[in-house]
């Protein structure tokens, strides 16, 4: 068990602190503002960026109301897996395993404010794009990352492999009487 931990030591280092932001971020969101307040520090940001208190009981964009019983358990089956997968992926797979520390972080961010608030605190809100917190960008950037992370390994294995197949032989046609044209 202590080898395990061990394996995991960075995942849980790394989630761990995102999960403090995001939840830092959030108390004081429900401590200042009221739910539908909008705010930010200079007018002239109000149209680009602000702070916009919203409740969430459903997905990403606001998809799928009231499906808290649903996103609480994919968010601990989610959870699950990346503990269990993280261990296996070579040490020397950086990227790869920071993006499944952000997606942990964001899936045990989120999976806190249902759990205590039956909803997910909203409060990010940037140009006419829907309002998200610090947990959904960590999901976000942590997908991202690991889409690219996997194209560029995939990519480079190809180059690996079209460098190590040997060029194949050229042959000359040969007529009927045996000699080369």
């Amino acid at each position: 068990m202590k080898k395990f931990f061990k394996s995991i030591s960075w995942l849980l280092i790394i989630a761990s602190l995102i999960v403090i932001i995001d939840q830092l971020t959030k108390y004081f969101v429900r401590q200042y503002l009221v739910v539908g307040e909008t705010w930010a520090p200079w007018d002239w940001m109000m149209p680009y960026a602000r702070l916009l208190y919203i409740h969430n009981t459903g997905a990403a964009f606001g998809l799928f109301k009231n499906g808290n019983p649903i996103f609480m358990t994919l968010a601990v089956v989610v959870s699950g897996v990346i503990i269990y997968y993280y261990p296996q992926i070579p040490k020397e797979e950086k990227v790869i395993r920071f993006a499944l520390s952000l997606q942990l972080a964001g899936a045990v961010g989120n999976l806190i404010d249902r759990i205590f608030f039956g909803r997910v605190t909203d409060f990010i809100s940037v140009g006419n794009f829907a309002i998200f917190n610090v947990a959904d960008s960590s999901i976000t950037v942590g997908v991202i990352i690991l889409l690219i992370a996997v194209w560029w390994q995939d990519r480079n294995e190809k180059k690996k492999l079209a460098a190590a197949k040997p060029e194949e032989p050229i042959i000359e046609p040969v007529n009927e009487t045996g000699s080369e044209n």
